[in-house]
């Protein structure tokens, strides 16, 4: 298996007396968006900040592309691009010289800022923008300019915090897209409370809960996690929902309005066969059947009561 981009190993931080994070392991590979998932207060910005070198860990571990984080912060470094929760912006320059700033900071060669800084502002969608103050700019340029710099030295790990944070619904498409493009060449760790976020931008979840991680696979995986145990089912001839909830299987019978009704059940194969033989034998002229997938804020919470 190739090297992991990050990978960390019983790592923890208390703040004071209180544990933010406790024993995290974890390893992320590949490309694509990797979504950082939990409640305010979870811990996603002490893994982050520390990942990313800007807080030194209680104990444990963090490698970026197998350079020990604390003991060689320097070289970890020039594998991660950063953007914290607020765009680390210089109001007083224009795109231009704060990115130029950005690419001196990040130790790109010389002969080469020119060119990173052409490439970070075609790619963040600022060539319009490049000689206007930082100060000047909407919230979601802002936020551009904030990628941009992040990207600027061409890390193979880029790390955002909340980066949809205060933006209007179509600042955010736009920001969505940019970092579907982005992880299209890199690994992206992308970190939000916002369950919609996960399902429109990620690939893979890694769930925290008061400082452990409670899950780790596919956005898939994660909508699967909870088994169904309903069916969506439409009648056109529906009877009363007693005689629904009498055939066997049926743990009870939800009325949804419009001949529509949320069946629970035991066992799905036995109690579909059955709804339809029903239906037909009783001419109830069954329309439509399917199973209801649980919702994202389900899962969640689920999860959520794992870690207690």
């Amino acid at each position: 298996m190739e090297q992991p981009i990050v990978k960390i190993k019983n790592l923890s931080h208390r703040y004071s007396v209180q544990w933010a994070i406790r024993d995290i392991n974890l390893e992320i590979h590949g490309k694509g968006v990797h979504g950082l998932l939990g409640s305010n207060g979870a811990g996603k910005s002490t893994l982050m900040n520390i990942m990313c070198g800007v807080l030194k860990q209680t104990g444990g571990d963090v490698f970026i592309h197998g350079v020990d984080a604390k003991c060689d912060p320097v070289e970890a470094k020039k594998y991660i691009g950063f953007l914290p929760q607020k765009p680390p912006l210089h109001a007083d320059l224009t795109v231009e010289e704060y990115l130029r700033y950005c690419a001196f900071l990040r130790r790109v060669p010389g002969e080469r800022v020119g060119r990173a800084v052409d490439e970070a502002v075609e790619r963040c969608g600022l060539a319009h923008f490049r000689r206007r103050l930082t100060r000047n700019l909407s919230g979601g340029y802002q936020q551009r300019v904030g990628i941009a710099q992040a990207i600027i030295h061409d890390p193979a790990l880029v790390v955002l915090d909340e980066p949809t944070n205060g933006l209007d619904p179509n600042q955010i498409l736009e920001i969505r897209h940019l970092v579907k493009e982005i992880a299209g060449e890199r690994t992206v760790i992308l970190s939000t409370h916002i369950l919609a976020e996960v399902q429109a931008a990620c690939d893979y979840i890694r769930m925290i809960e008061q400082g452990n991680v409670v899950f780790a696979g596919t956005v898939e995986e994660f909508d699967n996690y909870i088994a169904p145990n309903a069916l969506l089912v439409t009648m056109a001839d529906a009877p009363p929902a007693a005689e629904i909830a009498a055939i066997e299987g049926v743990a009870g019978v939800e009325e949804l309005g419009g001949n529509r009704f949320r069946v629970r059940f035991t066992d799905a194969r036995d109690v579909v066969d059955r709804l339809v033989k029903e239906s037909v034998a009783r001419e109830w002229r069954l329309t439509e059947i399917g199973v209801e997938k649980n919702s994202l804020e389900a899962v969640f919470a689920e999860l959520s009561r794992k870690s207690n």
